[in-house]
């Protein structure tokens, strides 16, 4: 499977749009990598750009967009809010798909000796790719920032991993890291207040704050035996938090990274904000995220919000994603547009969905024009979809019913359900299509030699097999759904039973529809063990979709 490695370097620029355009110019020079976001701040003077790709390729247009910054950023003229000190300041990797941390380590390890033997720059490893435990911590490693650096190389205990223990005066030093993946979100407060916002970020950051005795600002610090300071741990874990004012928006923040959110979610963070801000007699009035923000984080949120207003939270995504932005204000410093910040769906404009993408009219008309696909498969796929989505329909209806208010979550969950379904099913659409289009490969490929008839032979067998078992999933799933179609009928808002009855015979037909696909597909495969097995696998599954569609419409019929 295709690894998929992600980088987020942070360049110390972000007012002069040509010289980061001449940047990222670098990074989209490398075949395999894919240019995601550029985010630059003028406040900050700051630009965090995000790409990926395969690992090697993702670490050559890293190499290139560090010699680049060095060559066009002067450190000793620079000036910004956020900590930084170097031209590129961070270069952490974070791995997406099939690449493990220690993979990603690695990348960033080879990058550091090359970047330090090349470009002359210091750099120091930090989280996962941390040489020692006192260098995993970002604001360790970059502390006393650009104008400390001479003194910190200076040091025996701050040599850098790589590079010369001396000063680059005009790149500075790069922190090169391996890490998870991080969510970097600001929150907006009505205040200009700088020591306010410290104050809030303070409470919900996991570091928390010094302890002191009497005033909690002037009064004297606590320390233990060892004469450390004692520090009152912030209410969220995972989370890195400071206070700041923005001139660009006339408004103090929290600027917040949140380093794992499956620990503390943005939504978690959000509401915790708001609480410490409104004892303290602050309003929040909206936040940003900086960067992208993977999807499972937005429909976490949209979720959490619909439930708090006890809404069905099986919906369409877009409409998750919307609640998400409204509560969360993301768009009140600009708009919010989901297409460019969340980082599957940056991923999807390379993904072939012809079918899917269509106007439910050009579909029909593909369908029935002379071209062999989309055919039965993909057809049976899409009735299923469109079962589901009754059956979901129906859950929606329930939940939203007067009356009902306290059964909001038990159809909201069926909802969630009848969603899952409908999303398998219409990649099943395409996927089916795309199975046909695997055995014209095959057929095409070339058979002088008896080598070329194995390799087509061998080729033909597996794309024959691959276009039994998509068929084969889709009977399968669209039977589980018809659990859904079956319990609204029961339980559901009878004024739409109907709705039920014909979500459930779309179900039954998208089995039996798949079942003829999987059974003509066998006809021409030698794996005799395979044959027998699908098809009393199918068999089956036929035999209990014309069984459940019984038993759902003798529940409609009566309740008409």
């Amino acid at each position: 499977m295709k690894k998929l490695l992600e980088c987020v370097p942070n360049f110390s620029e972000g007012r002069n749009m040509e010289i980061i355009k001449q940047i990222t110019d670098e990074i989209e020079k490398v075949s395999g990598v894919k240019l995601l976001d550029v985010d630059p701040g003028a406040a900050t003077n700051r630009t965090v750009v995000t790409f990926v790709g395969e690992p090697d390729a993702v670490g050559e247009a890293a190499f290139l967009a560090i010699k680049k910054a060095a060559e066009l950023i002067d450190m000793s003229q620079h000036h910004g809010e956020h900590p930084r000190f170097g031209a590129t300041d961070v270069c952490p990797f974070v791995p997406i798909a099939n690449v493990s941390m220690e993979e990603a380590a690695e990348v960033a390890h080879r990058l550091g000796k090359r970047v330090g033997e090349e470009l002359d720059i210091s750099v120091y490893c930090y989280e996962n790719a941390a040489t020692k435990e006192e260098r995993r911590n970002l604001s360790t490693v970059r502390s006393g920032e650009y104008e400390g650096l001479a003194a910190k190389l200076s040091q025996a205990e701050w040599k850098p991993d790589y590079g010369p223990a001396k000063l680059n005066e005009r790149a500075g030093a790069v922190a090169i890291g391996a890490r998870d993946f991080l969510v970097a979100y600001n929150i907006n407060l009505n205040t200009t207040s700088t020591r306010r916002a410290n104050a809030i970020a303070f409470d919900i950051r996991e570091a928390g704050r010094v302890a002191r005795e009497g005033h909690p600002i002037t009064g004297k610090i606590k320390r233990d035996e060892q004469g450390e300071a004692i520090r009152i741990p912030g209410k969220l874990k995972a989370v890195k938090a400071i206070g700041w004012y923005i001139d660009e928006y006339g408004v103090a923040q929290i600027s917040i990274n949140l380093t794992n959110i499956s620990i503390t979610s943005i939504h978690e963070t959000f509401e915790a904000t708001v609480e410490s801000a409104t004892s303290r007699g602050i309003r929040v009035t909206g936040s940003e995220l900086v960067g992208l923000v993977p999807l499972s984080a937005m429909l976490d949120a949209g979720k959490f919000f619909l439930r708090k207003q006890e809404r069905s939270t099986g919906i369409k995504e877009s409409e998750i994603i919307k609640i998400a932005v409204k509560s969360l204000g993301l768009d009140e410093l600009g708009p919010f547009d989901p297409k460019k910040k969340i980082i599957e769906y940056i991923l999807e404009e390379d993904a072939q969905k012809p079918l899917i993408g269509m106007p439910l009219a050009a579909f029909a008309d593909e369908t029935a024009s002379e071209s062999p696909a989309p055919g039965g498969g993909s057809i049976a796929a899409y009735l299923g979809a469109l079962g589901v989505s009754l059956g979901t329909m129906v859950a929606n209806l329930s939940a939203h019913k007067r009356g009902w208010d306290d059964r909001w979550e038990e159809f909201s969950n069926w909802a969630d359900k009848g969603m899952a379904y409908q999303k398998e099913l219409l990649h099943l659409v395409d996927e089916d299509t795309a199975a046909f289009n695997k055995i014209i490969d095959a057929v095409r490929m070339p058979k002088a030699s008896n080598a070329e008839k194995e390799k087509r032979k061998a080729a033909m067998e597996a794309a024959t097999k691959y276009a039994i078992e998509v068929p084969l999933r889709v009977m399968k799933v669209a039977l589980s759904s018809m659990e859904v179609m079956e319990k609204m009928a029961e339980k559901g808002n009878p004024n739409s039973v109907s709705d039920a009855g014909v979500g459930a015979l779309a179900a039954r037909a998208a089995v039996r529809g798949a079942w003829l696909n999987v059974k003509i597909n066998s006809g021409g495969l030698e794996d005799a063990d395979f044959v027998n097995k699908v098809l009393k696998e199918g068999e089956q599954m036929l035999a209990a979709a014309l069984q459940q569609e019984e038993a759902i419409m003798n529940v409609v019929e009566s309740k008409m």
